[in-house]
C-alpha cells in the first residue's frame, strides 16, 4: 500500500481550515501529544499510527506532525511542532512526542535535547532483531519504549509497556455475505485467497506464488489474488513470478491487483475467505488481524506475532518460515470443506473482537503517557 500523488492514501486532500484548526487548537492550548509521520510512503507502521490515531484523538489533544494520513487530523509541519512545543500543555508538564521511525527519534531528540523544549519522547519498537549501532543509539535516548511483543521489547532499553499492535474491529468487519462479496468483485472463481503487502523476497511473494501453483489444480473454484506492488528494485522478482506462473498456465487463476488504497482495504479483506502471510521476516504484521477482524483465515509463517494472533485448528494455521509443503498442506486441508472454512472464519472474527481490539492498544499507550506525565522514569 502506498500513499497516492497527493502524499495521502486514498487521494484524500488535507483541508487547510482544519489543518489551521488543529495548529491553534479550539481553546489555544498546546497540544498534550504529538504523533510523527514522516515516511512518503503508506507502509504497515504507517497503517498502525493512523489506526491508533483515531482512538488518541479521543483521549487527547493530539496533533499528527509530518505527512497526512487517513484516519488522523490534518497534519502540522516539524517546525509548528516545535512552536507548539515552546509551552507546557495546560494541567501537564511537558508534551509527548510518539515516534516510530529514525528520521523521527532524530527530529524529537533535536526539539528535546538542542531547541531545550518541554517534552519527553515514547518510541514504538516493533524489530524483532538486533538493530545496527545508529537505532540502538537513538533508542536509548528515548524517555520510554512501547515494545510490541516481548522478543521486541529484549533488544530494547527504556520499556515501559508491552502493547501489542491491534486492529480497528468497527473499520475491518465481516460481509453480510462473502459469496455476494466476490461476485460483485468481478473477480474470477468463486472464492479468494489472498496475500497482501510489498512484492518482494522478505515478505514471501514468492513462497505464497509457488505455493498456490500447487494448490489451484486441486481446488477449481479458488482463485490467488496478489495485493501490493514493486518497487523497481525488484521488478524484476515481480516479473520472474508472473513468468512462472504463465510457464504453468494458471495466469487466469492469479489477479494481481497492484496497491490499494487504504480505504479499500476493508472491502476488499471482506471478500477474500483465506490471508495468506508467508513473510520471511515481519517485525509484526497488521494484516492478519485485518483479515480475521474481517471474518477470513490466515495461514501465517512462525514470524511476526503471527503465532498470537492465528488459533491453530481454530482460526486458521501457522507454518514454518519458507515451507512451502506445509503452506500447501494447511490450505489444501482449510479449502476442502468451504463451509468448515466460514465457520472458522466466524472464530476468527471473534478472536479479534475479544483479544486484539484496537481500543486495547490505545488504552496501552495511554497508560505509558500517564506514568511519564507522573514523573516515572523507564
Amino acid at each position: 500500500m502506498t500513499r497516492s500523488d497527493t502524499g495521502v492514501p486514498g487521494g484524500q486532500q488535507p483541508n487547510p481550515r482544519l489543518a489551521r484548526r488543529a495548529l491553534h487548537g479550539a481553546t489555544g492550548d498546546s497540544p498534550e501529544v504529538f504523533v510523527t509521520n514522516f515516511h512518503r510512503n503508506y507502509t504497515g507502521v504507517s497503517a498502525t499510527t493512523s489506526a491508533v490515531f483515531s482512538r488518541q484523538q479521543l483521549r487527547h489533544s493530539v496533533r499528527l506532525v509530518g505527512r497526512p494520513l487517513p484516519l488522523a487530523s490534518p497534519p502540522i509541519t516539524l517546525r509548528e511542532a516545535c512552536q507548539l512545543s515552546r509551552t507546557a500543555p495546560r494541567g501537564r508538564p511537558f508534551a509527548i512526542w510518539h515516534v516510530r521511525r529514525n528520521l523521527e527519534m532524530t527530529a524529537a531528540l533535536f526539539a528535546r535535547d538542542v531547541l531545550r523544549l518541554p517534552i519527553k519522547i515514547v518510541f514504538t519498537s516493533a524489530a524483532q532483531r538486533r538493530h545496527s549501532a545508529i537505532p540502538w543509539m537513538l533508542i536509548s535516548r528515548m524517555d520510554a519504549v512501547v515494545a510490541t511483543t516481548k522478543r521486541a521489547a529484549s533488544f530494547v532499553p527504556h520499556v515501559a509497556a508491552l502493547v501489542p499492535h491491534r486492529v480497528d474491529t468497527e473499520r475491518f468487519t465481516p460481509p453480510a455475505d462473502r459469496n455476494q462479496e466476490w461476485a460483485a468483485s468481478g473477480l474470477p472463481g468463486r472464492y479468494g485467497i489472498g496475500v497482501a503487502g510489498r512484492i518482494r523476497p522478505e515478505k514471501g511473494t514468492d513462497l505464497f506464488v509457488d505455493a498456490m501453483l500447487q494448490l489451484l489444480p486441486q481446488r477449481p473454484e479458488f482463485t490467488a489474488v496478489v495485493i501490493g506492488c514493486s518497487k523497481s528494485r525488484d521488478a524484476k522478482f515481480e516479473e520472474r513470478l508472473r513468468a512462472k506462473i504463465r510457464s504453468a498456465h494458471l495466469e487466469t487463476r492469479f489477479v494481481f491487483l497492484g496497491q490499494m488504497a487504504a480505504d479499500d482495504m476493508p472491502q476488499m479483506m471482506r471478500r477474500l475467505s483465506i490471508l495468506v502471510a508467508p513473510a520471511r521476516y515481519e517485525g509484526y504484521g497488521m494484516t492478519p488481524l485485518e483479515a480475521m477482524a474481517s471474518g477470513a483465515v490466515v495461514v501465517a509463517s512462525d514470524t511476526g506475532a503471527y503465532r498470537e494472533m492465528v488459533e491453530p485448528g481454530g482460526t486458521g494455521r501457522v507454518v514454518p518460515v519458507e515451507d512451502v509443503g506445509a503452506m500447501v498442506a494447511a490450505l489444501a486441508d482449510l479449502t476442502a470443506d468451504p463451509a468448515r472454512l466460514a465457520d472458522m472464519g466466524a472464530a476468527a472474527r471473534q478472536r479479534a473482537v475479544d483479544h486484539f481490539s484496537l481500543d486495547q492498544e490505545a488504552s496501552g499507550i495511554a497508560s505509558v503517557y500517564e506514568q511519564l506525565w507522573s514523573g516515572r522514569r523507564f
